[in-house]
């Protein structure tokens, strides 16, 4: 008797052990069930709310603060960010010869004169030519020096007839293009039927802006010039004013003379600082070359915060985490947290360019939290 007494005690003990340890994960269930149950009951309301026929799509200034917004990386540093640009210019001025070298510079990955480049896959809809004529044209500019990160397409279907389908089509067999060419936007417009008013001339650089920025890539779209002068080069660009209202900005590329190798290419922008130019044409390679600049190409301002950041926290490590108090504390900054969060908010995409560091911050039980990795193949 007494061996089973011995044996009895220990498991009445195990159980009681169990009871709390059961009892404590049945208080943490039920909070954590009460907190799914409002995330529910309140994601139930935000669809309830958007239904409705009054429902108006807003973001609040303290949320737009909070959000990181996903980097977008100019292709060419201060010369072609992202976004959808008219490429304008008179008949046999050179505007394919320069498609064809922004095209390939950007396939290859190598500077084009002295702005940095980043690779990407390129589809030129190249529609004003044949397959023969490019593959001279190819070879006259850069020899045997091919890429097979460059597409070519000389015939497509137009704008309302199918167009869209088939830059889809292209992205999801091409996942890695960052630049698409359109030369023409005569090419792709319905023949006869448009009347050329502002409304259609925006309508139809907004269809394909909207599909850019739907992959987050960028297209340049190849125009021309109207014969009368005027003191503003773009408001030479032929057609209305909605063209250039809708693009995110233009380049116009001129000659004094036709018969000169000389030109400059004017550039403006939403996001783009404006620039003038001088080009020189090499006449064996039909190449443009670099000759001066008239504007300094902008530089931002430095921010030691950043800088801060890659080397106290960097330094051993691949990844920190933690409060914005927390950071403030580690850096030795007199920041209040929620201005902190703010400015890394902002210069996230500086922080990925400049030091290949990515910032996120989320809300958790415990807070809201700072989060920041490196990803040193994406630094540029």
């Amino acid at each position: 008797m007494e061996n089973k007494k011995e044996m009895t005690t220990p498991n009445v003990s195990a159980a009681t052990d169990t009871e709390r340890s059961l009892s404590k994960c049945t208080d943490n269930s039920i909070s954590d069930y009460d907190e799914n149950i409002k995330d529910f009951e309140e994601m139930q309301r935000e669809m309830l709310r958007q239904l409705s026929p009054s429902y108006l799509k807003t973001v609040s200034m303290a949320a737009l603060y909070e959000t990181v917004f996903d980097i977008q990386m100019p292709l060419i540093d201060g010369l072609l960010g992202r976004g959808t640009y008219l490429f304008v210019g008179s008949p046999k001025v050179g505007k394919s010869f320069m498609m064809v070298q922004i095209a390939y510079h950007i396939s290859i990955g190598i500077p084009l004169w002295d702005y940095k480049v980043r690779k990407a896959t390129v589809l030129y809809f190249a529609l004003e030519d044949d397959y023969p004529r490019l593959q001279k044209r190819l070879f006259q500019m850069y020899g045997a020096e091919e890429t097979g990160n460059l597409y070519f397409a000389t015939e497509c279907k137009t704008v309302n007839g199918g167009l869209e389908e088939q830059i889809r089509g292209f992205m999801q067999e091409h996942p890695d293009t960052g630049l698409i060419i359109i030369d023409t936007l005569k090419r792709v417009r319905e023949a006869g039927g448009a009347d050329y008013s502002y409304a259609s001339d925006y309508d139809i650089v907004a269809r394909l802006k909207a599909l850019a920025d739907s992959y987050k890539v960028t297209m340049l779209i190849v125009h021309h010039t109207r014969k009368q002068k005027s003191e503003d080069i773009f408001d030479m660009i032929s057609g209305t004013n909605g063209l250039m209202g809708a693009a995110d900005g233009a380049f116009v590329l001129s000659k004094e003379k036709r018969t000169s190798n000389n030109a400059t290419l004017d550039v403006a922008g939403r996001d783009q600082q404006d620039m003038k130019i001088h080009l020189v044409r090499d006449t064996e390679r039909l190449v443009w070359n670099f000759e001066k600049s008239e504007t300094e190409l902008w530089r931002e301002p430095p921010e030691p915060l950043l800088e801060k950041i890659a080397t106290t926290l960097f330094s051993g490590s691949n990844r920190w985490e933690g409060t914005a108090s927390e950071l403030c504390e580690l850096l030795g900054v007199d920041i209040k947290p929620n201005v902190l969060s703010l400015r890394l908010s902002i210069n996230a995409s500086r922080l990925f360019r400049d030091y290949g560091i990515r910032y996120q911050n989320s809300r958790t039980h415990d807070g809201r939290k700072v989060f920041l990795w490196k990803e040193t193949d994406g630094a540029a």
